[in-house]
């Protein structure tokens, strides 16, 4: 089993599992899009596996998957201590309760059982410090893979009791053999600019594909080439955002963003190197919040399209 750029990775594991050199817990770092929970369930099911004994077709009882707890169970369901669901992390301490409950077990089908943490950086302090405690002294038999996007979030001594495997970008020819493959009826310009904003994930590239990202992505580019002096372009940005995006939409721009903003660094000249740092920087600040905080998502778009006025052109930098 690779997937593209997963060739490294999943080397690197199966050394590991055939050589009897199996640490604990894993973490699978790497930006969006590149596959790391695809990864995550085909290591676990060949972990879980045992010679002789059958294998389910679906979920196997013995790989456990914690993922962010949707927002309506979290209003349906009371902390064991009563106090309310932290607003900064989606996984919740009692997701992890429940983990270690079932640690208490032995595995159903054979003697190795898998724990699956996606994303790892969206755990609550709680569950943090509740998961660190089954990271040293982990069950027989029993291994955690952490899937992460932002290891830096994480525990330092959560990290330190991982062994780290760093998924790489991909790169652009074999980004263009993927579209090709995968989305053929898109457009080469399209398909361009989705190479381009993905900046080597070739899941955001497919994801610009399937939401028809290519206007905003145009949008963006007018924004950060020519300046906005008379907001004539921001409006433009807003109008095509919608007036209410959801989380996904607001993630997806500012990811966009980003890719818009890095692309501009190597045709910038000396004077205006420094504002699309700057603004480069705001930006990864703004994603790194947008999922932990109730935002205006009105603000959020003008201040998006500001940071991009913000980065264009020294004499284009007018009204910002």
């Amino acid at each position: 089993m690779t997937m593209l750029g997963h060739e490294i990775p999943w080397r690197q594991w199966r050394d590991a599992l055939v050589g009897d050199r199996m640490h604990h817990a894993w973490m699978l770092a790497g930006k969006r899009g590149l596959g790391k929970m695809h990864f995550a369930m085909a290591a676990a099911r060949e972990l879980v596996a045992e010679e002789g004994v059958p294998q389910p077709d679906g979920q196997h009882p013995d790989i456990i998957v914690l993922e962010r707890l949707p927002k309506d169970d979290k209003e349906d369901k009371k902390r064991a201590d009563g106090k309310p669901y932290e607003t900064k992390r989606n996984i919740a301490v009692s997701q992890i309760r429940a983990m270690q409950q079932r640690l208490n077990t032995r595995p159903t089908l054979g003697s190795r059982r898998a724990i699956i943490i996606d994303p790892s950086d969206d755990l609550e302090k709680g569950a943090s410090n509740a998961l660190l405690k089954s990271l040293e002294e982990p069950p027989i038999g029993t291994f955690f893979l952490l899937v992460t996007h932002q290891p830096a979030r994480l525990l330092p001594t959560i990290r330190s009791r991982c062994r780290i495997v760093r998924f790489p970008t991909i790169a652009d020819e074999d980004m263009a053999r993927l579209l090709s493959a995968q989305a053929p009826d898109t457009e080469p310009a399209t398909q361009q600019a989705a190479i381009v904003a993905a900046n080597g994930s070739p899941g955001a590239a497919l994801d610009f594909v399937e939401r028809d990202l290519g206007p905003l992505f145009k949008l963006m580019q007018d924004i950060i080439t020519n300046g906005d002096p008379d907001f004539m372009l921001r409006g433009r940005l807003a109008d095509t955002i919608g007036a209410r995006p959801n989380r996904e939409r607001i993630q997806a721009t500012l990811d966009l963003a980003r890719s818009v903003v890095s692309g501009a660094v190597d045709q910038a000249s000396s004077a205006d190197y420094p504002a699309i740092v700057e603004a480069h920087a705001e930006l990864v600040t703004l994603t790194s919040q947008a999922p932990t905080y109730n935002f205006d998502a009105g603000l959020l778009v003008a201040e998006i399209g500001t940071l991009l006025a913000s980065a264009a052109p020294n004499r284009e930098r007018a009204n910002v």
